[in-house]
This record gives structure tokens, C-alpha cells and sequence, in this order.
């Protein structure tokens, strides 16, 4: 049982301007390997060979190996309860706005639609002569590297360390959370800029800040309500009490 305020009980019914925010830990419960923590997908290997512009030029073939193994295991994972709940939720409420830091696809493949991608996509690849992207789902990769129809080399659709969210991408997440009357924040460590920011870009313009995560985090104290637990069993229970006539 999730025990929750009488504000948000109000906030969810009423299904008004809800934007959530999302991070590793919830795509963790689909069995998604999280970058920071133990396990993770840096436990091994240096960022600096395997997500930035610089290691990319000096080894694209070794990046894309390791790219190529990581599209393979999260093809292997499935949307979790987590996913499942927000989707049904949107739904019903279609105004809801989806951020996520996270990489994987799993808020789209449980059905969530218009999702606000802030680090890019793992399933989606850019051309490094035009910056065309196109989805490419293929697993595994038939060639390494892979290459554009104009010959160039792609690159995954991801932003790397010492690159800039796309501006797009930022603008929605932004507007989404100055015009939130309620502002989920999920799975995440809430130390990475600019999405760190969001929170407290939300609780300036007067919405309800809610943490949902099994940990305590740097926005904890700023929350306005602290829901423990993680995202599939929080969510369900959260977003599946929603009363019938708002359905």
C-alpha cells in the first residue's frame, strides 16, 4: 500500500499538467544495466573511449562493438510495471509530458507517446556528414561500423560526454516543467545538469514535486512528498487509483 497526500491524490485525479521526470534507476527495475551504479554499464570500461566525440574518431569500430553489446542487451529487457502504469496514464491523460534521461526506448515500447529524450536514443543512428538520424533497430549490427547510405560513418543518436542536449529536446523538458501543476521525479540521482534542474524549475512556478525512488537522493529536502520504493510498485499503485469518471 502507498500512502499518499490528499494533494496528490487531488493532483493525479484531476490528470492537469503532469510532466515526470525519469532516470536510470527506473529503466534498472527492466533489467537495464544503470551507468553510475555497481553493475553499471562504466564498471569496466573509461567513458572517455567509449562516449565522446574524441573517442569516437580515434576507435569507431571499438565504440560501436560496445554500443552493439549494449543495444543487445537492452533488446533483451521489457518495459517493467513502472512503464506500463505511466503509459496506461497517459491515456487517459494525454496532456501528461514524458522527460527521460534514459536511453533505452522502454517508455515508447510500453507505449508512452511524445517522450521527451534528453540524452538521445540507443536505437537511433546519425550520419556524421549530414547529422541525418533514423531509428535502426537491428540486432546485432550486420556491420561494424556501421556506415550511411552517402558512405560516412554513423554514430549512435546519444549525447556524449562534452556534447549539448539537443536544444529541442531542453525547450520541451523546460516548458513542460514551468507549466506542471504536478511534477513526478523518478529513478533518478538528480545530479546531472540540466535535467537536475527541472525540480526545482517546477516548485519555482508552483507545482507539486513528488521523489519516487527506493534511495534517497540531492533533491529529497526540496520535494514537497517523498514516495519510497521503487517505480513498478510505487507507479501502479499510484496512477492505477485513478477514480473511474476521469477514465
Amino acid at each position: 500500500m502507498v500512502e499518499v497526500s490528499a494533494r496528490l491524490r487531488e493532483l493525479v485525479a484531476a490528470g492537469r499538467d503532469v510532466a515526470v521526470l525519469t532516470g536510470a534507476g527506473m529503466s534498472a527495475e527492466s533489467g537495464v544495466p544503470t551507468f553510475r551504479g555497481q553493475g553499471g554499464f562504466w564498471e569496466n570500461e573509461s567513458f572517455e573511449d567509449l562516449a565522446t566525440p574524441q573517442g569516437f574518431a580515434r576507435d569507431p569500430d571499438k565504440v560501436w562493438r560496445w554500443y552493439d553489446a549494449r543495444r543487445r542487451g537492452v533488446a533483451a529487457c521489457a518495459p517493467n510495471a513502472g512503464h506500463r502504469a505511466l503509459a496506461e496514464y497517459q491515456m487517459h491523460h494525454p496532456g501528461m509530458k514524458v522527460i527521460t534521461q534514459n536511453i533505452d526506448g522502454l517508455h515508447q515500447a510500453a507505449g508512452s507517446r511524445n517522450v521527451v529524450e534528453l540524452h538521445g536514443a540507443l536505437f537511433r543512428v546519425r550520419c556524421t556528414r549530414d547529422g541525418m538520424a533514423r531509428d535502426d533497430r537491428r540486432v546485432p549490427l550486420p556491420d561494424i561500423p556501421p556506415r550511411c547510405a552517402c558512405g560516412a560513418l554513423l554514430r549512435p543518436d546519444i549525447v556524449w560526454f562534452g556534447e549539448a542536449l539537443p536544444q529541442a529536446a531542453v525547450e520541451a523538458a523546460f516548458g513542460a516543467a514551468r507549466r506542471a501543476a504536478l511534477f513526478l521525479v523518478i529513478g533518478t540521482s538528480a545530479v546531472v545538469y540540466p535535467a537536475a534542474g527541472l525540480p526545482a524549475i517546477a516548485s519555482g512556478a508552483g507545482a507539486w514535486v513528488v521523489e519516487i525512488n527506493p534511495e534517497r537522493t540531492a533533491i529529497s529536502d526540496q520535494a514537497d512528498e517523498v514516495l519510497r520504493g521503487p517505480a513498478a510498485v510505487v507507479l501502479p499503485a499510484l496512477l492505477g487509483a485513478v477514480p473511474a469518471a476521469t477514465r
